[in-house]
C-alpha cells in the first residue's frame, strides 16, 4: 500500500516533519490543525470560536484539496485546552459539518502548540 502526502496552500503549512494530510488504504488522515491563517502563519487572534473557525476552515481546506468534504469524514478528535469550551466549540462545529456526522472524540489537554485553545484532526474516505 502506498502512502501519498498531501499539501495545499489554503491551509497552513506543516510546521515541523510531518505533512498536513496522507492517503493510504482510501482514507485521508489530516495532521491536527491549529488556528494559523495560512498566509501568514501566525496564530489568529480572537477566542475559542474564532479559532474553531479558523481550524474548520483549515481543515476544510485540507478535505477540499483532497477531493472530499465533510459528509465524507468519518472520525475527528477535538483537542481543547479547556474543557469549558465545549458548548462554544460544539456550536461552531455543527455550523461548518453542516449535515455531517463522523465519530468524535473531545479531550482537554494541558497544553497545545503555539498556545493555542483548540486542534482538530479528521479522518476521512476517498475515492
Amino acid at each position: 500500500m502506498s502512502v501519498n502526502y498531501l499539501h495545499t496552500d489554503n491551509a497552513p503549512a506543516a510546521i515541523g516533519p510531518y505533512s498536513q494530510a496522507t492517503i493510504a488504504g482510501g482514507f485521508l488522515f489530516t495532521a491536527g490543525q491549529i488556528p494559523l491563517d495560512p498566509v501568514t502563519m501566525k496564530v489568529i487572534d480572537g477566542d475559542v470560536v474564532a479559532q474553531a473557525e479558523r481550524v474548520l476552515a483549515n481543515l476544510s481546506a485540507v478535505l477540499t484539496q483532497a477531493g472530499c468534504g465533510w459528509s465524507d469524514v468519518v472520525r475527528t478528535t477535538v483537542f481543547l485546552h479547556d474543557m469549558a469550551d465545549f458548548p462554544r466549540v460544539n456550536e461552531v462545529y455543527a455550523k461548518a459539518l453542516g449535515d455531517a456526522r463522523p465519530a468524535r472524540s473531545t479531550v482537554q489537554v494541558s497544553a497545545l502548540p503555539r498556545g493555542v485553545l483548540i486542534e482538530i484532526d479528521a479522518i476521512a474516505k476517498v475515492e
